[in-house]
């Protein structure tokens, strides 16, 4: 049984042993996309834990006598399961497992107690056909192999969450069909960071990147706490049609002193500054446009670019997952009677000018 496993290992068919967000970091990896490094604490172990400890029969219980309708309960419930979870001890074999995975890590890094993201992935997250995101728990800039233990088990436990519940209740996924895994990524000093999209999301049109981002690191653009600076890249040739700088009046930033990931004022003279810089912003949209390919399919994708590594190495990909709400509709309400193919030439073809005869 792994009880652990590095991305590098994984790929799109390892979801049912590390969920959806995980195996896309391995599949990313496979195909050149720099990823930031880590590995994941696999549903094994998860299954493990709630299976000896023999909570997994208390965790039905308190499900199924819960009526779908009766919010009181459904939050009752959800307290229940998840203080279960988070005072139940981890069994050794799980602890040494992620202990070496840390260790392993912070060599890799070389970097003695390397901070982590610790991010929950289930089995029923990041698919093309549901919407999962943002749904468990993410601990950013976690230390030490003691707290990564600790926050494993926070993530385990957010997958009973009363709105995980409730979306599985409403959709019909089996609550003891859908496990967990976690993700333990080394956290990317990020100058600034956001989300980008390969396609734009206010019409559906696929022959734009649509890149937003902010100072610090990117759950502010994620949450929507701040209004982030938009560019609108053309796939086909490659330049920005679209630049709106907006004022950022707040960033995302690991105190060091409360050790802890907190919001501060971001400086005025910084305020209205762009964020990126232009070749950071094509840099982005063809990294966008490699992982579209690969997938065959639109994505919503998450970025930073690191503070501390020169371009182009500083930037990274840190999730990727399929868009779910223009993937959904037909194709004719986006771009007519054309092919995804002949709106990108068409696209192209604006662009050349024929000399007069």
């Amino acid at each position: 049984m792994d009880y652990m496993l590095n991305f590098e290992v994984l790929d799109k068919t390892s979801l049912p042993m590390v969920g959806g967000k995980n195996a896309s970091l391995g599949e990313m990896i496979k195909a050149g996309i720099r990823v930031p490094p880590g590995f994941a604490v696999t549903t094994d172990s998860y299954l493990q834990f709630i299976t000896e400890s023999g909570i997994k029969d208390k965790i039905q219980h308190t499900l199924s006598n819960m009526g779908p309708a009766d919010m009181v309960a459904l939050d009752r419930a959800s307290s229940e399961i998840q203080d279960l979870i988070n005072n139940t001890p981890m069994n050794d074999e799980i602890q040494t497992a992620i202990e070496a995975g840390y260790s392993r890590l912070c060599e890799k890094c070389a970097v003695q107690n390397v901070p982590v993201a610790v991010r929950s992935s289930a089995t029923a997250e990041d698919l093309p056909t549901a919407s999962f995101a943002g749904q468990q728990d993410t601990y950013l800039w976690v230390v030490g192999a003691d707290r990564i233990i600790e926050r494993v088990r926070n993530c385990w436990a957010s997958l009973f969450t009363p709105r995980a519940i409730d979306y599985r209740n409403k959709n019909n996924f089996p609550h003891e069909k859908v496990y967990i895994s976690v993700g333990v990524q080394k956290m990317v000093n990020s100058r600034t960071a956001g989300v980008m999209f390969t396609l734009n999301p206010t019409n559906g049109d696929p022959s734009k990147v649509v890149i937003e981002g902010s100072w610090g690191l990117g759950e502010t653009v994620v949450s929507g706490s701040v209004n982030p600076d938009k560019f609108v890249v053309d796939k086909v040739v490659m330049e920005t049609n679209e630049r709106t700088i907006s004022t950022k009046h707040i960033k995302c930033v690991h105190d060091v002193e409360k050790g802890e990931v907190v919001d501060v004022e971001v400086p005025e003279e910084m305020q209205t500054r762009c964020c990126l810089e232009s070749h950071e912003v094509k840099e982005l949209a063809k990294v966008a446009r490699i992982i579209e390919k690969h997938y065959g399919r639109a994505m919503d994708i998450e970025w930073a670019v690191d503070g501390d590594f020169e371009f182009p190495e500083s930037i990274f990909i840190v999730q990727a997952r399929p868009e779910t709400v223009w993937s959904r509709r037909k194709r004719e309400s986006v771009i007519g009677s054309k092919t995804g193919y002949q709106l990108l030439m068409a696209q192209a073809m604006k662009r050349i000018k024929i000399p007069a005869a």
